[in-house]
């Protein structure tokens, strides 16, 4: 009786009781370990308490081990591949509206819109000085001159995009009014929901958000606005995500 054998009989003993995490990581130990752990019996046990069903009627041409390292793990958080659209491709073009007056209006190359704010006006608030020079992905352009709001009157937007690469057009927010006002973090809000194309059916209720970015000024409710930012937080956080979630916008 060698001590090789016995070394192996306690692993049979052991490995069973382990849940197919820790059962993996002991094939990465040696040869013998790898050898015992890699024993079928074991991982069809392991995926019966994980999906019942399957030893009902075993997957076809698929091992126990590899359906449980290739299902068992998340999904989620996948990293994607490079987008094949390019923010140098695009080119945004803003309105803004005050009532029937318009107050902005500018053909803004994705570009500049990545640039961001570079020289942050005098008197900008900390509140929003923070968010604008904070490390998380914002598209901001800085408004210049900047322009005057009465945030009692209505006020609304449009962004429409344009792609170089195949001279198409989509929309990104059509008339949606500034209706919330957040005070504290001085910004005024709109948004609308995208319009993908009829190759992605399943994919809906993604809003782009337009923000003001607004220094209060001397007369009561009136704002002096001095930055422009788009997003799109409900499922892009990322240039290359924002890339993709644009290049799947129904183009005309």
């Amino acid at each position: 009786m060698t001590r090789d054998w016995l070394h192996g009989e306690v692993l049979k003993a052991v490995f069973p009781l382990l849940d197919g995490k820790d059962l993996a990581s002991c094939m990465l130990v040696c040869r013998q370990w790898r050898d015992i752990a890699r024993d079928e019996y074991l991982w069809k046990c392991i995926c019966a308490k994980r999906w019942p069903s399957i030893c009902k009627r075993p997957p076809p041409a698929i091992s126990y081990y590899k359906l449980f390292v290739t299902f068992s793990r998340s999904q989620f958080n996948q990293s994607l591949p490079p987008a094949r659209l390019s923010f140098d491709d695009l080119e945004f073009y803003i309105d803004v509206w005050l009532e029937q007056t318009l107050v902005f209006s500018e053909a803004v190359s994705g570009a500049a819109l990545t640039t961001g704010i570079k020289n942050p006006p005098a008197g900008i608030p900390d509140t929003l000085k923070a968010h604008v020079d904070g490390a998380d992905y914002k598209m901001i352009i800085q408004v210049e001159p900047r322009f005057t709001l009465s945030l009692g009157q209505r006020i609304s937007v449009s962004v429409l995009l344009a792609r170089k690469d195949t001279n198409e057009m989509a929309c990104i927010i059509n008339q949606s009014v500034f209706e919330y006002v957040d005070a504290n973090a001085f910004q005024a809000l709109a948004y609308d929901y995208l319009r993908f194309s009829a190759g992605h059916p399943f994919i809906s209720g993604v809003r782009a958000w337009v923000s003001l970015l607004f220094m209060a000024n001397s007369y009561n409710n009136v704002v002096d606005v001095f930055g422009i930012k788009i997003d799109f937080c409900d499922a892009a956080n990322s240039e290359n995500e924002v890339l993709w979630l644009l290049d799947m916008l129904d183009w005309k």
